[in-house]
């Protein structure tokens, strides 16, 4: 491998990283600090994909698509909080799991009466539908650098949020002790309604975003959701900095794995996951 490819495979690795940790960051807060194992994560980003073939066929653009996408996932986001979420709080790991894959088998049948079964594609933005020169005779695709700037305009906002505001200590201080916070007055039922509908809407954006180059299918969200666990376990419960870190770890194993090992790549995510708990079985970052 010479200079210039070791150099895109390095750029396909962090906007995998940053991707992924665009859609394990909402399942990290949503499982770190309201305690649900949501395993219907993943189908917030197949959600997403579906929603940018949608409003990109009507609207005509994607990036006018994206806008309504987010604003469309936080209110379905609060509803479902609302309806269903909020009374999984007290109850067991296996209702919260049969809760959650209940979802899934709804929103997949959803999604085959509205959408049917057929594999779509989602136009990539004339704006961005061009491809930077890098060496001799490769390029890269602006859109590909598109979603890496997206998802770290999204961390950056994130880390300002969550350590530098009133809000984010309130998030911070949920996850670590919830009774405490509500005997301070804070309205916990509010703030985990706010902070559901967030995760949600990150993972809806992460779909959106990802659709021209994934394009959208049915079960995409299954397979995003496992790696998801993956980071949020590798990266430490409730740890949106152990999310990023993870991710882009995960981001460029499995990248150069496929390019190097390509035998073997579909372990080695889970092989990292197995040593970093044998050396840290808490995950890399405490909550927060």
């Amino acid at each position: 491998m010479d200079i210039v490819s070791f150099f895109i495979q390095c750029l396909n690795s962090i906007q995998y990283g940053l991707l992924l940790f665009l859609v394990a960051s909402g399942l990290t807060l949503i499982f770190g600090i309201m305690g649900v194992i949501n395993l219907a994560h993943g189908s917030f980003y197949m959600l997403g994909a579906y929603l940018a073939f949608t409003l990109a066929g009507l609207t005509g653009n994607l990036l006018i698509a994206i806008p309504l996408g987010i604003v469309l996932a936080v209110a379905f986001g609060y509803v479902l909080e609302w309806v269903f979420f909020s009374y999984l709080y007290e109850r067991e790991h296996l209702q919260q799991v049969l809760m959650t894959y209940g979802l899934i088998l709804v929103f997949e049948e959803m999604r085959s009466i509205l959408v049917d079964d057929d594999v779509h594609g989602v136009t990539v933005p004339a704006i961005l539908d061009w491809a930077l020169p890098i060496g001799n005779d490769m390029t890269y695709p602006v859109y590909r650098l598109f979603i890496s700037a997206i998802c770290l305009l999204v961390a950056a906002a994130m880390y300002l949020v969550i350590r530098r505001t009133r809000l984010g200590m309130m998030i911070r201080a949920g996850a670590t002790n919830r009774e405490m916070v509500q005997s301070l007055g804070i309205n916990v039922t509010v703030l985990y309604r706010f902070v559901f509908a967030l995760g949600v809407a990150l993972a809806v954006l992460a779909g959106m975003i990802a659709a021209p180059v994934s394009s959208v299918y049915p079960g995409m969200g299954g397979q995003v959701l496992i790696v998801c666990f993956v980071v949020v376990v590798i990266g430490g419960i409730g740890s949106v900095k152990g999310a990023m870190v993870a991710s882009l770890l995960l981001g460029f194993v499995d990248t150069f794995g496929k390019v190097f090992w390509q035998e073997a790549s579909g372990v080695l995510i889970y092989l990292l996951m197995a040593l970093i708990l044998l050396w840290k079985p808490q995950g890399l970052f405490k909550a927060g």
